[in-house]
């Protein structure tokens, strides 16, 4: 982890403008092409919520900006930000998971299905203390939306990126898949949310690579 120096960094005057704000958040929603991705899966067995949880959290940790956080007066840069999601429990509640980042998709799978287990039979949504280093992730299986949006704190705002993918369906012979980054305009622009967009696409058009 690093601190950023505000005075000397490029992003100054844009961090300035947007921290000020009471609602910094942008929220961009577009959709995925998963017809290399879907076929893949199926036939290797692989967990699709798992799968696309690493390819999601790969994609952030590879742009600095997502792993920048605001601490008081201070903004810092991770080395790696773990990945903390939603679980339906057994009682049709939910809870929050959170595993380690692994830069190997066999390794990072195991993790995910290992902390659904664990938290589906014993849910809680109590927060890690003292951690800024996640992404929160969900997903809304039965809905295929075209936007979507988090109860977010205003007080101060938070700068954890917030993703979320929805109910997969077919177009036009295409398999798709919504998908959802919110960040902080203070720390991340439309620029850095497009890069996420297009490394998740690279991603799932070249999925026979991940294991």
């Amino acid at each position: 982890m690093k601190i950023i120096d505000l005075k000397t960094w490029n992003r100054r005057e844009h961090f300035n403008f947007y921290n000020r704000l009471e609602y910094p958040y942008l929220n961009i929603t577009a959709n995925v092409n998963l017809d290399r991705l879907i076929p893949w899966i199926k036939a290797n067995g692989y967990s699709v919520f798992a799968t696309i949880a690493y390819i999601t959290s790969l994609a952030a940790n590879e742009i600095p900006e997502l792993r920048l956080r605001i601490r008081g007066k201070q903004v810092v840069e991770h080395d790696v930000v773990r990945s903390s999601f939603t679980v339906l429990a057994n009682d049709k509640t939910f809870g929050f998971a959170t595993v380690d980042y692994a830069n190997n998709f066999l390794v990072f799978h195991q993790r995910v299905l290992d902390a659904i287990q664990t938290t589906r039979a014993n849910p809680s949504i109590k927060d890690e203390p003292g951690r800024d280093d996640m992404i929160f992730l969900t997903t809304m299986t039965w809905v295929s939306f075209t936007q979507i949006s988090h109860p977010l704190p205003l007080n101060p705002p938070d700068s954890f990126p917030r993703i979320t993918w929805g109910k997969i369906f077919n177009q036009q012979d295409q398999i798709l898949m919504p998908l959802s980054l919110n960040a902080n305009h203070a720390l991340v622009d439309g620029l850095h949310i497009g890069q996420f967009f297009e490394i998740v696409q690279k991603i799932m058009n070249d999925s026979e690579q991940l294991s």
